[in-house]
């Protein structure tokens, strides 16, 4: 039986996962890998040099487990996927590589939305890499929604996705699609009203891994 390892950076998005992985990924056994510092650690200039060299130890673990592919949930380490992969020698996927996609090919007028900055440049630099290989170049907006991360963080959801919401709502009609650049931010995207796509990672992430197994 096929066994991904999903490797987290926020216990938050364990739950979502799950639920998608049971229902995209019937017939493969997940398991969860999460190192819940890495976010923090990557804002503090002493910390933020371990972080690949702790990504690597969870991904070799994952694979001494049996795991046949690993899959990051986090945006903020996207951009190193394709190092740990060639160290520990099994896949490591980008679970907002497709979202990247979808954005490139929705319109030439991205903003990205995150709530924090170590999540903001990661997934802008995704969008601009997959926009050089699908031979676009769209305008990419990015901000970052203050104080939302800490209303989030302390158990204020509602906090959260009132700042998120406005952001979007506000940035909707100067753009083609709009990217939320973390998991965690998927519950502003069902509030928000706009006329434009708000694209979030996990589905179209899981869909994409699910595909790559049936071929």
């Amino acid at each position: 039986m096929t066994r991904i390892a999903f490797l987290h950076t926020g216990a938050v998005v364990i739950p979502p996962v799950a639920a998608l992985a049971a229902e995209l990924l019937p017939g493969v056994t997940p398991v969860n890998y999460l190192d819940d510092k890495i976010v923090a650690d990557l804002r503090d200039p002493r910390l933020a040099g371990s972080v690949e060299g702790r990504l690597e130890s969870l991904a070799r673990a994952a694979k001494d487990g049996g795991a046949d592919a690993v899959m990051f949930t986090c945006s903020s380490i996207s951009q190193l996927a394709a190092p740990v992969a060639e160290k520990v020698g099994i896949p490591v996927l980008r679970i907002d590589e497709a979202m990247a996609d979808i954005a490139v090919a929705s319109g030439s007028r991205i903003a990205v939305i995150a709530t924090l900055p170590t999540t903001c440049e990661p997934t802008t630099a995704l969008i601009r890499e997959r926009a050089e290989l699908a031979e676009r170049d769209p305008q990419i907006a990015s901000e970052v929604v203050e104080g939302a991360f800490e209303a989030v963080a302390s158990g204020d959801r509602e906090t959260h996705d009132r700042l998120v919401v406005a952001a979007i709502e506000r940035l909707a009609p100067e753009v083609d699609v709009i990217v939320l650049a973390q998991a965690s931010m998927a519950s502003a995207a069902d509030a928000a009203s706009v006329d434009v796509p708000v694209l979030t990672s996990l589905r179209p992430g899981i869909e994409r891994l699910a595909a790559s197994l049936s071929r």
